[in-house]
């Protein structure tokens, strides 16, 4: 859940305000009823409203941010090391009025008292912003989770250095080199692919 959870944090904060609920989304699919699933289906709502405010969908944003707040009612001000007391006035301030976002921004969210930026998020992070910010801004999918896979086997195999790590901090870090870092990413797979193809190949009869 920690990856997910700063992942989210951070990919709100650099404002994609739609795309964070993704990094929450499969996780909270998942879990029982409980504080957790409240915590981040309050999150979800809270980035939605936020969305629909800064669209001018003013009924959708109240109604989001009545739900939500319902839904961290009962949480710690900082559950899971987030400013969740925070996250409730915020809420209970565009339930009020929600045109108040075009007066000022949203507050940023924070984990462990930090307000998490991409470029502090571990590979663990990186790897679930990378498949979100490839959907939501309309990059190859399909490229980005081979990079990640293929990331995750060579630090299992120790391989310091590693050009699919590299490529991928580049993609979620940096705005101005996601189309390169994609491109890069792209090449490298199709090689890697083909490696792997080659050796197979050895053993087949």
């Amino acid at each position: 859940m920690e990856a997910n959870l700063r992942a989210g944090v951070a990919i709100y904060n650099a404002g994609h305000y739609h795309a964070a609920h993704d990094a929450w989304e499969d996780h909270w699919l998942d879990l029982p009823d409980g504080d957790d699933e409240r915590f981040l289906h309050g999150l979800i709502q809270f980035t939605a409203a936020v969305y629909h405010a800064r669209n001018r969908n003013w009924s959708g944003a109240t109604g989001l941010a009545e739900s939500g707040r319902g839904y961290l009612a009962d949480l710690p001000a900082d559950y899971r090391g987030v400013n969740v007391g925070t996250v409730r006035a915020s809420l209970a301030g565009l339930e009020r009025d929600p045109e108040r976002i075009e007066r000022g921004p949203p507050p940023r969210l924070t984990h462990e008292g930090e307000a998490l930026a991409l470029e502090d998020l571990d590979f663990g992070a990186t790897a679930v912003a990378a498949d979100v910010l490839a959907e939501e801004l309309g990059y190859d999918e399909a490229v980005v989770e081979r990079a990640v896979a293929y990331a995750r086997a060579d630090i299992d195999a120790g391989e310091e250095g590693s050009a699919f790590v590299t490529l991928l901090f580049d993609f979620v870090r940096d705005p101005d080199s996601r189309a390169v870092a994609v491109q890069r990413l792209a090449e490298r797979v199709d090689r890697r692919a083909n490696r792997d193809g080659d050796v197979d190949g050895l053993f087949e009869e």
